[in-house]
């Protein structure tokens, strides 16, 4: 696993949090006026959002250089639930205003918090472009198979055969593999997991978190009110069922055989973590070099 490197102290939580009976420990990261929430019961993302929380209170990061950025969609509203410099920005974009972000100011902890609708479809080149460049940036994409937010619409990673609100009789188009999109691209770290193994996503996001250059956690999640109940998963324990009997932990294989078929296996585990120079440091040795050549 990735080498943590130097900690900065991490922002304690208030002294007064335990001194409220009703409070719940993760509300100092929470903005309480925006809840209660927009998400469906039986929906993932507000665990995959617990698990980011947890790794971040493990991490030993300075909240007050962390920022979080989104796009469009369910996953997008994670920005504005966390107590933390966050940024809610327009469909596809999250990623190219992340790297803005990161560039303008290199000691922010930049994650990117998004779904596969806009981070892989209308998102999806500035993915492959920020991956290739290896820009030091986390990214963390709830995947449900659809756009839920807007109906349940086919989506870019919706298995072949699934039924949805735009494919009722089937979906006919190839779904993108997406730790083998990710890799091909240059990330350093890629791994996947779904929102029943909690344990494992909060350790890989925190491996995430340590790592320098772009690294990317998928995170298969239930949608039970849009693209469960067209796939005969019509709650979300239903969905968790399933990841429980078809998930397979296969750490370290090539991407590319970790296809998600309609009803078949779900390969988790982590599948890359490599190191290399980032986009930034590139620019170092750059100026560096500049100056000395003066």
């Amino acid at each position: 696993m990735p080498k943590e490197g130097n900690k900065q102290a991490v922002n304690l939580k208030p002294e007064t949090q335990n001194s409220k009976p009703d409070s719940h420990p993760m509300d100092y990261l929470l903005r309480e006026d925006r809840l209660p929430h927009i998400w469906c019961s039986g929906c993932g993302i507000g665990v995959a959002l617990t698990c980011f929380i947890k790794a971040l209170e493990k991490s030993g990061l300075n909240l007050d250089k962390v920022a979080v950025v989104s796009g469009i969609g369910c996953t997008g509203r994670v920005a504005g639930y966390v107590k933390l410099d966050s940024f809610h920005t327009t469909h596809g974009r999250a990623i190219p205003f992340a790297t803005g972000l990161k560039l303008a100011n290199p000691e922010l902890k930049v994650v990117v918090f998004s779904g596969d609708g806009d981070l892989i479809a209308i998102g999806g080149n500035h993915l492959i472009h920020a991956a290739r460049r290896n820009v030091d940036m986390t990214i963390i994409c709830v995947n449900n198979f659809n756009y839920g937010m807007t109906g349940g619409q086919v989506g870019p990673t919706t298995p072949v055969g699934a039924t949805t609100s735009t494919s009722p009789y089937g979906c006919f188009e190839y779904p993108f593999n997406l730790p083998y999109l990710a890799a091909a691209s240059g990330a350093v770290y890629v791994a996947r997991w779904t929102a029943l193994h909690v344990r494992r996503l909060e350790k890989s996001i925190l491996d995430a978190l340590h790592k320098r250059g772009f690294s990317f956690v998928e995170i298969i999640s239930p949608c039970p009110t849009l693209y469960g109940r067209w796939n005969k998963q019509r709650t979300g324990l239903a969905q968790m069922q399933y990841y429980h009997d078809k998930g397979v932990i296969k750490h370290g294989i090539d991407p590319k055989e970790a296809d998600i078929e309609l009803g078949g296996e779900i390969i988790e585990g982590v599948f890359v973590d490599v190191e290399k120079p980032t986009f930034l440091d590139f620019c170092r040795r750059a100026l560096a070099k500049g100056v000395s050549d003066q």
